[in-house]
């Protein structure tokens, strides 16, 4: 019994262990609890005071919604981009079905995300804004609910 026990112990550990390897996040960093924090609380203001009145707040250049690399994303449930301040091309388009240059279909990535787990991590391959060469990025993204649809909003950041 106490052997059976412990054999299950050691596999458990080590599922958990592989688990954290399998990068469904960021290393825990500084940098990653920002973009929770920021996301997190943009969420919070898109239900309180709705897409428009809060979208204009994110748009705003070197404010603490953007700066430096670093800009929020949003999306209906349907992957309408509604919000891109560094791209602002891509605002009005459906990029469902697109991948990166590894192939991974990250924009439906960010949806089933959110619908699975209410908010989560993706990685991907995306330009630096002013770029076109594609470096590593991480993104984290929540669900929202405002002026009578459902959506998501993300952040993320360039690295290893």
């Amino acid at each position: 019994m106490i052997k059976s026990l412990l054999v299950f112990i050691a596999l458990a550990n080590f599922m958990m262990g592989s688990s954290a390897h399998s990068q469904e996040a960021p290393p825990p960093s500084d940098q990653a609890k920002r973009i929770e924090d920021l996301v997190n609380r943009a969420a919070a203001l898109v239900e309180q005071r709705g897409q428009q009145a809060a979208f204009s707040e994110f748009r705003k250049r070197d404010s603490e919604w953007w700066s430096g690399n670093t800009y929020l994303f949003a999306y209906d449930d349907h992957l309408n981009v509604l919000l891109n301040p560094a791209f602002p091309k891509r605002e009005g388009t459906n990029p469902h079905g697109e991948k990166d240059a590894n192939g991974k279909m990250f924009h439906d990535e960010f949806l089933q995300t959110v619908q699975t787990r209410g908010a989560g991590w993706v990685d991907y391959m995306f330009p630096k804004p002013g770029q076109t060469q594609p470096s590593h990025k991480w993104s984290y993204v929540k669900g929202f609910k405002a002026d009578g649809m459902s959506g998501l909003i993300g952040a993320g950041f360039f690295g290893g």
